[in-house]
């Protein structure tokens, strides 16, 4: 029989025997066990603990996270501050005493029973009032930081991203804002108005307090625009507001939190500077600057007046500046 009618009748005559050449199977890796049994694993990657394939990779937030999670630093401050603000916001839980009610009759009495922390010189109960002197002191901070965040932020994001004339003019009118002084421009600022009130020192501080957010933002903004996926979106076609939206600030974000998180305790220790020198927060209302300031005529023979309002201060301007410590070294890839 000739050569190539013998490899005709070799040839698969039904369908079934046919091969696929359109399919391509998952190729097979085969991976030593603890035993030095080898193990067959399906798939385009298998791990090397022979488990199976790995988990998608995370995201930079995801693994930020993560690295957070893993921070006592954060956990510490977090439940302070969680505390803090349940305090500032549901007073009453803590304390039913009247913060504004002062009799003359219990001035200056140590700390009982039914005055925890004593009593100041005009009566009032020291504990009720370090309690509802929170709500202002943290207001003022979240409040603020809200508004240097957005206003540094679009400042900062516009100048890195068009560059040109308009960095030029927006860094040139930063400069004039950094040349001030943020207490010294609050002190001139609160004088202007008559009646003051916590939105009053909120928009002080932001108006004079949003220049570091905008160079740190700045900065983010042309290191980012540089980047690959960037460039692409430019040669997609993609807008200015989509890419900047999309792009550019969702990776630009990271450093200015971690500066707001650590300013926030600034400005409500710049709060409490300003009732303290009483251009701050009226009488009216009720600030752990003012009560320090109170105290400071009775420090030496009543010094507690003047102690756990300095305590709750310090700890809470401690407890946002652990957290931003830790936001940094979550975010910042370099100090994991």
């Amino acid at each position: 029989m000739p050569e190539h009618d013998r490899q005709r009748e070799q040839l698969p005559t039904s369908s079934d025997e046919q091969p696929h050449f359109g399919s391509i199977e998952t190729p097979s890796i085969f991976l030593a066990d603890a035993e030095g049994t080898t193990v067959e694993k399906s798939g385009a990657y298998a791990a090397p603990d022979g488990s199976g394939p790995q988990d998608k990779p995370r995201g930079a937030w995801a693994e930020a996270w993560r690295e957070l999670s893993r921070s006592p630093r954060f956990y510490i401050s977090g439940v302070i501050l969680l505390l803090l603000l349940t305090m500032a916001f549901f007073p009453g839980w803590f304390t039913d005493q009247d913060p504004r009610f002062c009799p003359i009759a219990d001035s200056n009495m140590e700390a009982s029973s039914a005055h925890w922390f004593g009593t100041n010189q005009q009566g009032c109960d020291i504990y009720s009032r370090t309690i509802y002197g929170a709500r202002a002191s943290i207001i003022v901070g979240i409040a603020t930081t809200a508004i240097i965040v957005l206003l540094g932020g679009v400042v900062g994001a516009i100048s890195g991203y068009f560059g040109g004339w308009i960095d030029s003019v927006l860094a040139r009118v930063t400069d004039v804002f950094f040349g001030i002084p943020l207490l010294l421009a609050a002190l001139v600022f609160m004088s202007a108005f008559e009646e003051r009130s916590v939105w009053t020192v909120v928009a002080a501080l932001g108006a004079f307090g949003w220049m570091q957010i905008a160079r740190i933002m700045r900065g983010s903004v042309i290191t980012v625009k540089s980047a690959d996926y960037v460039v692409a979106a430019k040669a997609l076609g993609a807008g200015t507001r989509r890419i900047l939206l999309r792009h550019v600030l969702p990776n630009a974000i990271a450093p200015v939190i971690v500066v707001a998180t650590i300013s926030l305790g600034t400005f409500i220790a710049t709060e409490a500077t300003l009732s303290f020198l009483g251009i701050g927060l009226p009488a009216s209302e009720i600030s752990w600057g003012a009560d320090i300031s109170s105290a400071t005529t009775v420090i030496r023979d009543q010094p507690s007046q003047l102690f756990y309002p300095s305590l709750f201060l310090s700890v809470t301007v401690l407890s946002f500046i652990l957290l931003g410590d830790a936001v940094r070294d979550a975010l910042d890839p370099k100090l994991r």
